[in-house]
């Protein structure tokens, strides 16, 4: 059973790897976006309807798609002092317990989410703006999708505490 968790972890890890990086992609494309608005804009007075939506829902996408990416490399913004204070042996605890309650917080979250998101796709919802674009529809999807990474993530971590094979937590700090 230890070697099917692992398997799961190593199959996660992987996944939220690469999807992390994919990722990165989406803030490119975005800086294009911002960067052809502002010579359209200011260079030949010829704004766009559809930059500023189509770059919010692209870094929008990448911050949430990401998530299992910055869980799996322990990169949240942590209260590093809290760790010098406590000692190694409670803030590996700690770090349990915080991914226990995001775990169940995550949980209700996405629990909170499937209405929303089950309902667009039966009854699509249009932005409004100029360009009337899918985006309420594509990230209420996205955002219930994303949460469900996240707890797949988290489980994960969990699965490497349990079996001591965190490797590096240093993190940023």
């Amino acid at each position: 059973m230890k070697r099917i968790f692992a398997l799961y972890a190593d199959v996660m890890d992987n996944i939220s790897v690469f999807v992390g990086q994919a990722c990165s992609v989406l803030f490119f494309a975005c800086i294009a976006i911002s960067a052809a608005e502002v010579v359209l804009r200011y260079g030949f007075d010829a704004p766009t309807l559809w930059s500023t939506e189509l770059a919010m829902t692209l870094c929008a996408s990448a911050w949430v798609l990401s998530v299992g990416y910055v869980t799996q490399r322990h990169r949240h913004i942590s209260i590093t002092m809290m760790e010098l204070i406590v000692g190694e042996r409670v803030w590996r605890i700690f770090r349990l317990f915080q991914m226990l309650i995001a775990t169940g917080a995550l949980f209700v979250l996405t629990l909170a989410l499937h209405h929303p998101a089950s309902k667009v796709l039966g009854r699509t919802e249009y932005s409004g703006t100029a360009m009337n674009s899918l985006a309420p529809t594509y990230l209420k999807v996205l955002l219930f999708v994303g949460c469900i990474f996240y707890i797949l993530q988290l489980l994960a971590n969990i699965v490497r505490w349990t079996q001591n094979t965190e490797g590096d937590l240093t993190g940023g700090h």
